[in-house]
């Protein structure tokens, strides 16, 4: 009996936590996002990017790909950006997914800076890759979609600017050690 209660403590509290993170990271998209006027469709600098690597480097892989995914595929859903939903639900997780696999690989736990930087500039490509294909299928062009590409680097970059100080502060905290 206590190993079932035990186990059911574990898992209840990784869904507390994984839904806490993924409220984050809509609320992070949501409330703090601004449209570039790069092209039609430049798309938005928020800081849903900062807290998507934040989730990924202090909680691993799953966490951060279920943060990101259902963060900003909900924050599409509900801002005006339905279109976009499906290949940000597919993007974003492989991003938090590839962010939390390499920050946690070994003993690092997200522990290693230069491991946390590398991660999340290797999560940068696909992540573009995807939105590039999926602006093909909506305009029926390779040439348009190349418009976009600048806002993704600006996005990610201004998310490595906000995560790396973040993770850098909390993990100094005890409980994310």
């Amino acid at each position: 009996m206590q190993r079932t209660t035990s186990y059911s403590r574990s898992n209840t509290f990784d869904l507390i936590l994984t839904a806490m993170l993924t409220a984050l990271v809509f609320v992070a998209t949501l409330l703090l996002n601004i449209k570039l006027p790069i092209s039609a469709n430049g798309g938005l600098v928020h800081l849903g990017t900062a807290m998507l690597f934040i989730a990924s480097i202090l909680f691993g892989p799953k966490k951060g790909a279920i943060a990101g995914a259902a963060g900003m595929g909900l924050f599409d859903l509900v801002s005006g950006w339905t279109l976009w939903a499906p290949i940000t639900f597919l993007t974003r997780g492989l991003q938090g997914y590839i962010v939390g696999k390499i920050a946690w690989k070994g003993e690092r736990r997200g522990s290693s800076i230069t491991f946390n930087l590398v991660a999340m500039i290797v999560s940068i490509p696909p992540m573009i890759a995807g939105y590039y294909v999926w602006e093909r299928v909506l305009y029926g062009s390779w040439i348009v979609p190349l418009a976009s590409i600048p806002g993704d680097i600006i996005q990610s970059v201004i998310g490595i600017g906000v995560a790396i100080p973040v993770c850098i502060v909390l993990k100094k905290i005890p409980v994310f050690k």
